[in-house]
């Protein structure tokens, strides 16, 4: 048994970490497509599509993994399948309303950004959120079944196939990208919900049950899900959205691989946190809260290890990887802003399982609080310190407000962790 979990956790990072090396791919081979102005524009057209995927889609997955481990725990099949009916339901509205806000922004994109011929990528782009909705709920079933290791192999494909599918289209310009991007996502999709379904089916068949006294929790806990997803997505993309406003477009390009970092060290982090969402779900449900705490003290003691010695090495390298990955340009203007983002980074994968752990303990209301004072510092910083110092500027503004995010958190954490036991 303890071989097998060891199996999978290590299948799990290989995944994901094979993921971070393609996604990471992507960026460099969009760059060196597209050159630097182009670039700005495919990356301010991803990051209005990445905002409103995440402001308007409906977070269902986290809702997903912590009723549907309960459901599974009490053997309560007919409520888990109308859990999955609900949770389709919701991500397919989500996407729809996401790409109907991106359909209504692409005509005055190109006013708002002071660029041109960005209309018919955005309305291209606008149909990613709704062919990648059903992923969620596909990975769902995969972590219900334990299998957070096949879920990390298919997010290495994910970015496989649309590594090919940007190095082919980048070839055509930024409409060639985001047609690739979309091709990429139609396999991407397809593939994880054929696997999804079959793992599905794995559970014991049932007629669903309405959800009865469950029905009001589980609204609540999906609306603060999504409010706080929604803010995470500020944190993610709203930077390189609003840079544009107070900067020369080429400076979003600056500070969009400038958080090369803050990718690389969530990717680092990804593999442990997919575990701790599944496997401390699965504790708290069945009131193994001992072994909730230890596995988190484990996770932050050794990512802060970790850091204390990388860190370090990356900030005296950072010059040279940013010209090596994307030239002189970006080593040039680009390496303050990148180095600052690294202990912006640092700190967020220290903090990183912050994602999930509100999500075992059934208070995703926590994330709210926390993301909610991270854009209220973020956001007046970045419009100010951008529109003096651009790229670099915005870096400021991601450290500063990730320090406010983790100072808050650390608080959090003492407070629940010395209160009463917790309950959903």
């Amino acid at each position: 048994m303890v071989s097998r979990v060891l199996w999978r956790r290590s299948a799990t990072a290989i995944g994901v970490y094979t993921a971070t090396v393609l996604g990471f791919l992507t960026t460099v081979v969009a760059t060196r497509e597209l050159g630097t102005h182009d670039y700005a524009r495919f990356a301010a057209v991803l990051a209005a599509t990445g905002f409103f995927q995440l402001l308007l889609d409906l977070t269902i997955e986290e809702a997903l993994v912590k009723y549907g481990f309960r459901y599974a725990e009490s053997k309560s099949w007919g409520r888990l399948r109308r859990l999955f009916e609900v949770a389709l339901a919701f991500k397919v509205l989500g996407g729809l309303l996401a790409g109907l806000a991106l359909l209504a922004l692409a005509p005055v994109a190109g006013e708002i950004w002071s660029t041109e011929d960005v209309l018919v990528p955005m309305v291209i782009a606008s149909t990613i959120p709704l062919l990648q909705a059903p992923e969620g709920v596909a990975a769902g079933a995969l972590i219900l079944r334990g299998r957070y290791d096949i879920r990390g192999a298919f997010l290495a494909f994910s970015m496989g196939a649309r590594l090919v599918g940007l190095a082919i289209g980048c070839r055509f310009g930024v409409t060639g990208g985001v047609i690739g991007m979309v091709i990429a996502q139609v396999a991407a999709t397809a593939a994880i919900c054929t696997v999804g379904v079959a793992a599905f089916r794995r559970f014991p068949p049932a007629a669903a049950d309405p959800l009865a006294d469950d029905g009001r929790p589980l609204r609540s806990f999906i609306f603060r899900s999504t409010l706080a997803s929604s803010l995470v997505s500020g944190r993610a993309t709203l930077g390189t959205a609003l840079l544009p406003l107070v900067a020369p477009l080429v400076q979003t390009g600056y500070f969009r691989n400038a958080q090369a970092p803050a990718t690389g060290f969530s990717a680092l982090s990804a593999p442990a946190r997919l575990v701790l969402l599944t496997e401390q779900t699965r504790d708290f449900e069945a009131g193994r809260h001992d072994q909730m705490y230890a596995m988190l003290r484990r996770y932050i003691v050794s990512t802060s290890l970790l850091m204390l010695v990388a860190v370090p090495i990356l900030w005296w390298l950072m010059p040279w990887l940013m010209g090596i990955a994307y030239g002189a340009d970006f080593r040039a203007h680009a390496s303050d802003a990148a180095r600052l983002i690294l202990i912006a980074a640092a700190l967020q994968l220290v903090w990183g399982w912050s994602k999930s752990f509100p999500v075992s303990i059934g208070r995703p209301g926590l994330r709210v609080l926390a993301h909610g004072v991270e854009i209220a510092v973020f956001v007046p910083l970045l419009l100010v310190f951008a529109a003096a110092w651009g790229a670099t500027g915005g870096a400021v503004a991601v450290l500063v407000s990730t320090i406010a995010f983790c100072a808050l958190w650390t608080v959090l954490l003492v407070r629940v962790r010395t209160a009463a036991p917790v309950t959903a």
